[in-house]
């Protein structure tokens, strides 16, 4: 069911992606005239899943969720109708059209895309607001893995800044992308009371972003073992430990945090250990025998709740700024993360993702919330994706037609076609390693 969910956002996310860009060119196509004979989400080769004709427009749903189109007539795209092109130009085509009107038609597409990206952006910020644990919350400072002990972290440092920008939400996340994308070169901490400067090395990037690495977590907050709920039947129950009771000492050493006794437990399975746990002002101690599995039966009060997090809530008039903000800032940090490519500090095999690893973003819950921030994100993606000088994108045609207005000479057909189908093959090729790199994941 998991998986189930997961594809079916991604599919709802894309219908309505798809959707929404192809109307970008639709909408201005039909006001400057132009005739425009397919309109299909997803792609329909050989044959599609339903079709209807409404005047001079047929409407379908493809088969092939890589996309969607519009087929405008008179215009060489990836339907390669070429038969249409050896005809005299007509007045409703799009070849007929000045420049400035078939910019407008292919820039279209990615303009909703921005749009609707940062509007998306906008209307989670205004209905949900954001949740988040402020640094100064997480008191006990750090739990790290080995990925953080290799950066030079160590359990119990309370990070400052990372490359001289403040930590003030406390997220892993945060501080990967200022050494993978701003190029951190520092991490400041305060470990027994001073503070220290961790130097990040230059082979920091390529750890952090190496397949078997990107989605680790590098460290979370230390906190307290208390108690949020009895599993009935289970060891704890049967010793007597109740909700709200707070574990410090396992087998007579004191081990105030969750973590400690995760990892007592790990190698303790199916064996007796002694605990002491406060409940109130009370110290009560208990000897209790670990299921097979090493769990005690309870489940802890999550570090979010322990600590205490923060919520801001926008107003609509609040919530739009700071919408485009964060649009902008995904938009920025993927222009850099390209450049991190050419420079050979990212690898693009570990850095591409297929429909696979999209689908696990959005996670094997249906989460409103999550989804709509996903969909946010996908539109300005693939809004960015598109624009890029790629002949059969967007971004292709736009840059033929700057050439057109700039030099005042269109590009031959034949050079349309050719630029086209190598435009498709290199599209295609991307798609096609970039799933391939799921499928051996």
């Amino acid at each position: 069911m998991g998986i189930l969910v997961m594809i079916g956002q991604l599919i709802l996310s894309l219908s309505i992606l798809i959707v929404l860009h192809e109307m970008g060119h639709f909408v201005p196509a039909k006001l400057f005239g132009t005739r425009v004979e397919k309109f299909y989400l997803f792609f329909d080769p050989w044959f599609e899943l339903f079709k209807v004709k409404r005047g001079e427009t047929e409407y379908g749903i493809g088969w092939l969720p890589l996309g969607g189109y519009v087929k405008i007539a008179g215009m060489i795209d990836e339907s390669m109708d070429l038969e249409q092109m050896k005809q005299p130009p007509q007045p409703w085509e799009f070849r007929s059209k000045p420049a400035w009107q078939r910019l407008i038609i292919m820039l279209g597409g990615v303009t909703v895309n921005f749009i609707l990206g940062f509007l998306i952006y906008a209307m989670v910020l205004a209905v949900w607001g954001e949740e988040y644990l402020p640094n100064e919350n997480a008191i006990y400072g750090i739990h790290t893995d080995s990925l953080g002990m290799e950066l030079g972290l160590q359990d119990g440092d309370h990070i400052v800044s990372v490359g001289g920008k403040p930590f003030d939400k406390f997220f892993d996340r945060a501080l990967v992308r200022e050494i993978i994308i701003n190029n951190a070169d520092n991490i400041r901490v305060r470990r027994d009371g001073q503070e220290k400067d961790i130097p990040v090395s230059e082979s920091a990037i390529g750890m952090l972003t190496s397949k078997e690495n990107k989605d680790r977590l590098i460290f979370v907050p230390r906190f307290p073992f208390v108690v949020g709920e009895v599993k009935e039947g289970m060891p704890a129950e049967k010793a007597g430990m109740k909700v709200d009771d707070q574990i410090v000492e396992i087998n007579g050493k004191p081990s105030p945090f969750f973590h400690q006794f995760k990892e007592v437990a790990e190698k303790n399975a199916g064996k007796t250990i002694k605990l002491g746990y406060l409940r109130g002002s009370d110290t009560l101690r208990t000897a209790i025998t670990l299921t097979e599995d090493g769990f005690i039966g309870v489940g802890t009060k999550s570090y979010l709740a322990v600590l205490g997090t923060e919520r801001q809530d926008y107003s609509l008039g609040q919530a739009l700024p700071a919408g485009v903000a964060k649009g902008w800032s995904l938009l920025t940090d993927q222009i850099k993360a390209f450049g991190q490519i050419f420079r050979g500090k990212l690898k693009a095999k570990d850095s591409l993702g297929g429909f696979g690893t999209i689908a696990k973003m959005y996670g094997n819950e249906w989460i409103w919330e999550r989804f709509w921030r996903m969909t946010a994100i996908l539109s300005l993606i693939l809004a960015f994706m598109n624009l890029l000088p790629i002949p059969a994108l967007d971004g292709g045609h736009v840059m033929f037609l700057l050439w057109e207005v700039v030099t005042g000479r269109k590009p031959s057909d034949k050079v349309l076609e050719y630029s086209t189908i190598i435009g498709f093959i290199i599209v295609i090729s991307l798609v096609v390693y970039a799933n391939f790199l799921d499928f051996f994941r």
